[in-house]
């Protein structure tokens, strides 16, 4: 008898114990939840974004990019872009990239042509932009036929002839109402007796242009020759507008 009256007692606080086991857990549910492919693919292109720097950058000290004064973010811009345009089958012939840095002063030997594959400069000079652009600094682009202005972007050269500035280079726009109308409007490269050091002697900068990127005269036909027939121009500026909507930069 004693133990039944003992089995009783305790018999309840064991089903209490039990019931208190069973509960479910309480969970607790974000408000924000992140999709597992958004963040996977955020890193993704981070990740790129990440290798493309750091290439730019041992590429700028191998080539000592620094010391012929080209920036740093004219190069990787640059070099981006070239990269997209190799990719895409739009550029032909990928051994030479050229740069022209329009952040520097018209005084500065700002046109670049770079050896992609010896990774070395191979020629460094003066270049003009266009009359309505700017005076010594290039401030103003555009892509208007008359506008007698600098259009940025990336550009493939075409074939040589013979014109009222001697050797003259053709090149291609490649960036839809940003350059794509150089043809109509005859941006070409040629030389001119309008820039270089023996203008610079007598002048506080280098002239300027109706929109092409001119070179000095006794120099054209090395650089016109070394980058014709399918090579890659880049004409930089750190214009906001032209980086956030180029759809080279942000293919």
């Amino acid at each position: 008898m004693g133990v039944l009256l003992c089995f009783l007692a305790v018999s309840p606080v064991m089903k209490s114990g039990a019931a208190e086991e069973t509960k479910e857990p309480v969970t607790v549910k974000s408000t924000n939840p992140v999709p597992v492919f958004t963040s996977l693919k955020a890193i993704v292109k981070k990740s790129k974004a990440q290798k493309l720097a750091e290439e730019a950058m041992d590429l700028y000290n191998v080539m000592d990019l620094k010391s012929y004064g080209l920036s740093m973010p004219a190069f990787e811009y640059a070099l981006k872009g070239y990269k997209y345009l190799v990719e895409k089958g739009k550029i032909m012939k990928n051994e030479v990239l050229s740069i022209c840095d329009f952040s520097q002063s018209s005084r500065q030997k700002r046109f670049y042509v770079i050896d992609m594959v010896e990774k070395k400069v191979l020629i460094n000079t003066f270049v003009a932009h266009g009359r309505k652009s700017g005076g010594e600094f290039a401030k103003s682009f555009s892509n208007s036929p008359e506008s007698h202005k600098s259009s940025l972007g990336f550009y493939v050269t075409s074939n040589t002839y013979y014109g009222s500035h001697g050797l003259s280079l053709k090149i291609e726009g490649l960036e839809k109402n940003i350059n794509d109308k150089a043809d109509k409007r005859n941006i070409v490269i040629h030389g001119s007796n309008y820039v270089g050091e023996d203008y610079l002697k007598y002048a506080a900068m280098n002239g300027r242009s109706y929109g092409c990127p001119a070179l000095p005269a006794g120099e054209t036909e090395e650089v016109i020759e070394t980058i014709k027939e399918g090579t890659c121009l880049f004409i930089y500026h750190p214009t906001r507008s032209y980086i956030t909507k180029s759809k080279v930069l942000n293919g």
